[in-house]
Formats: structure tokens, sequence, C-alpha cells
């Protein structure tokens, strides 16, 4: 069950950040084209930097503790998900704040 646990954390804090989407209606799952936009470059730059530093020795993942799917390169599909949902749900969290406080988004 150990090796689950890098997902445990993925899935709560999907979880944890559901509620705002659901109650709260941020909308950020409902605009796909700009979640996307806003994942391309946080996605394409931790992965590069990923690599670059499993490729160097500097770093290296537990096994015990991630699902032991390795994508080419040596990245765990599981820190390819950290580089998805976390920005996601700061995302969720902000747009949040936002729509809480009613502060504009300067884009509409």
């Amino acid at each position: 069950m150990r090796h689950l646990s890098y997902v445990a954390v993925l899935a709560f804090c999907v979880l944890g950040t559901l509620p705002l989407e659901l109650w709260l209606g941020v909308r950020v799952y409902r605009q796909w084209r700009r979640l996307l936009l806003t994942l391309l470059p946080v996605v394409a730059v931790f992965v590069a930097w990923d690599l670059y530093a499993i490729s160097a020795g500097h770093w290296t993942f537990d096994e015990e503790q991630t699902t032991g799917v390795v994508l080419p390169g040596s990245l765990p599909l599981d820190e390819l998900l950290f580089f998805v949902v976390v920005p996601t749900c700061a995302l969720l969290s902000v747009e949040a704040v936002r729509k809480v406080r009613g502060w504009p988004l300067g884009d509409e």
C-alpha cells in the first residue's frame, strides 16, 4: 500500500479543492482551454527540469512510494501527475478567493 503514497497525496489535494469547483462554481474545470494553456508551460518546464536532474543523478524517486509506472527518461507517472494536480489545485484556490472577494479577473 505504501507504493500509493504519492498518488494518495495528490488525490487528497484534488478532493480537498473539488468543493471549490462544485459549490463555489469557480469554473476552472469548465474552462478547459484556459486550464490547459495555464498548465502547459508549467508542466513543460518542470518535466524538463526533472528529466535533467534525474539524468544528472541529482535526485531519484523512492520506488516504494510511487506506483512504479515510469515514463521515458525515468520520470515516474506520479511526478507528472504532481505537475498537473498541484497547479490545478492552486488555480482553484486562487479563483475561489477571487470569487469570494469579488476581485475582477482582468481578462473578461
